[in-house]
């Protein structure tokens, strides 16, 4: 039994969303928490997520999945599971999940479903979907928001910076904004990249790809950043993007302004074929660690 988990966090207090010995991530707090869950029932199950974030990144919209034995399985559906509290199984998972995990809700199953058939959280996406926030001299500065709003002391041509943005799009080789990782393509579709600005001047960022690799999305609001300063020109954007290498041209932008917000699918019936298609694609170009 294959289940979708639909997963919010808040990124500050993770070292990112991949498990790393040592260190609390959002991956090994959920594991950790489905060891407990299932500990009387075999190996505990692992998650496969479609976007591993970084460190300091939150989430609205992440998407993971697991497999359940049916063992596992027959342990969450057993009647005196449910039969007093009116909860299906998956209430009563996502309840017991939410309480391991994240018990002061930096991290929270939002809802469990059974997946459908061909449906993996990875290799299945059409796109994933990057908002970026950054509150420059004209925009209301928020300190509630001050978590997941980049401060900028100037002001920032919002203008320039979409034009620059609109140098990115399309088919390309991102390895100018893609940290390298051996053996890993920088071949991405961007689909969207725009900047708007919001009722309280907050500029926003709306980034949308089939996949991003390793830095990529910071990367590159880092260098439309530049642009609205005045430090490089849209041009300027377009000639790093063709010289397809890592430059100092520009900073990365800081993580904790930075959200993934959505996971995009096929409809059921074309989750496997996407799937398959996807997996193909990486084969024949090399693995995408950052997907």
């Amino acid at each position: 039994m294959r289940l979708r988990l639909d997963v919010a966090y808040d990124g500050a207090a993770f070292s990112g969303w991949a498990r790393q010995p040592g260190l609390r991530t959002v991956q090994g707090a959920l594991e950790d928490a489905l060891a407990t869950v299932f500990a009387r029932w075999g190996t505990p199950p692992l998650l496969t997520v479609a976007g591993r974030t970084d460190a300091g990144v939150h989430a609205s919209g992440q998407v993971a999945h697991l497999d359940l034995t049916s063992e596992q399985w027959g342990s969450l559906t057993a009647p005196r599971r449910t039969a007093s509290t009116g909860r299906t199984p998956l209430d009563g998972l996502v309840r017991r999940l939410n309480g391991l995990a994240g018990p002061d809700g930096d991290v929270v199953v939002v809802r469990a479903s059974v997946a459908p058939a061909g449906f993996d959280a990875r290799f299945s996406p059409l796109w994933r979907r990057y908002r970026y926030r950054v509150a420059d001299a004209d925009a209301v500065r928020d300190p509630l928001r001050r978590g997941h709003t980049l401060w900028h002391p100037a002001r920032l041509d919002a203008a320039a910076m979409e034009r620059g943005a609109l140098t990115l799009l399309g088919l390309h080789d991102f390895a100018t904004f893609c940290k390298p990782r051996e053996g890993a393509t920088t071949i991405r579709t961007l689909q969207e990249f725009r900047w708007d600005r919001e009722p309280d001047g907050v500029l926003v960022a709306s980034l949308q790809a089939d996949a991003f690799c390793h830095s990529m999305v910071r990367a590159m609001v880092g260098a439309t950043l530049a642009v609205g300063a005045g430090r490089l020109s849209p041009a300027d954007l377009e000639a790093l993007r063709v010289a397809e290498e890592r430059t100092s041209a520009f900073a990365v932008a800081p993580a904790k302004a930075l959200t993934l917000t959505e996971v995009g699918y096929p409809d059921d019936d074309g989750l496997e074929a996407r799937a398959t298609q996807t997996r193909a694609r990486r084969d024949a170009e090399g693995h995408r660690p950052g997907d």
